[in-house]
């Protein structure tokens, strides 16, 4: 893929103090995108800044997902920290349930999950979409969403139903705001090397009563022919390019970058 020079595009990225969204975070900055990073752990949040800061342009707001005020908060704050918001990268953490099967889950669960995985993503929209509309602005909006919506993972259950919406999402805004230069994509992950997905599947693991390294080699080196993760570079260019004007004409797309892991075809 040809490497993507943003040239100052202004981007949120958020849950970016560790994991996917800071990756994702790092990537943009080497290419020259403006980044206002985001997380509820102030600590984290520093630290990861701190990190950054040496690629580019970045900022940090402290942003609770759950909390509607921190959402206001974060484009508000966002808007004047880069003069201008241009994209939002939407990434999000797993629930606390998680890795829990369908039976262990409560109803504070299923709330929790949809409040995490479909009400913050389509809150967060609603008020980019309002801006640049008033503002006359274009905007892009990439969904970081996983192929366990395509091929769903049991532990998983609470993430992969309510992050199926996402794919409605990005076809509803680009077919609705797409003739004013508004567009947006959902991108389907395979599996990443990040803190989170280790813990996830050592808590599998520990149920299981088998090793940590067995599990990790069937559920995520096993399922690709690659026999890898995916690598950051890799996303950080499907993102960049998704932010260019060059995938103008594929708004409204599901893109998967899974390594060929999921067995489905979509004709």
């Amino acid at each position: 893929m040809i490497e993507v020079d943003l040239g100052g595009m202004g981007v949120i990225v958020t849950a970016s103090s560790r994991g996917i969204g800071f990756n994702v975070a790092r990537e943009l900055l080497r290419r020259n995108a403006r980044v206002v990073i985001s997380s509820r752990n102030r600590e984290n949040l520093r630290k990861a800044l701190d990190e950054l800061s040496g690629y580019g342009e970045v900022y940090a707001v402290e942003a609770n997902l759950f909390d509607q005020r921190d959402l206001e908060n974060l484009v508000k704050e966002s808007w004047e920290l880069l003069g201008g918001v241009d994209a939002l990268v939407w990434n999000a953490g797993n629930v606390r349930c998680e890795p829990c099967l369908l039976h262990e889950a409560g109803y504070i669960d299923w709330i929790e999950a949809s409040a995490l995985h479909t009400v913050a993503p389509g809150y967060l929209t609603t008020l980019l979409v309002q801006t640049w509309l008033e503002r006359k602005r274009k905007g892009v909006l990439v969904y970081l969403n996983s192929v366990s919506i395509k091929e769903p993972m049991p532990p998983l259950v609470l993430a992969d139903v309510t992050r199926a919406g996402l794919v409605q999402l990005a076809k509803s805004v680009s077919r609705t705001y797409g003739s004013k230069g508004i567009r947006a994509y959902s991108v389907l992950l395979g599996s990443f090397d990040t803190p989170g997905a280790r813990e996830n599947l050592r808590a599998v693991a520990e149920a299981r009563g088998e090793p940590f390294e067995e599990t990790w080699e069937r559920e995520v080196l096993g399922r690709t022919p690659l026999h890898r993760t995916g690598r950051w570079s890799e996303l950080g260019s499907l993102v960049a390019f998704l932010l260019s004007d060059d995938a103008e004409y594929m708004l409204g797309s599901t893109v998967v970058i899974d390594g060929a892991m999921t067995r489905s075809v979509d004709l």
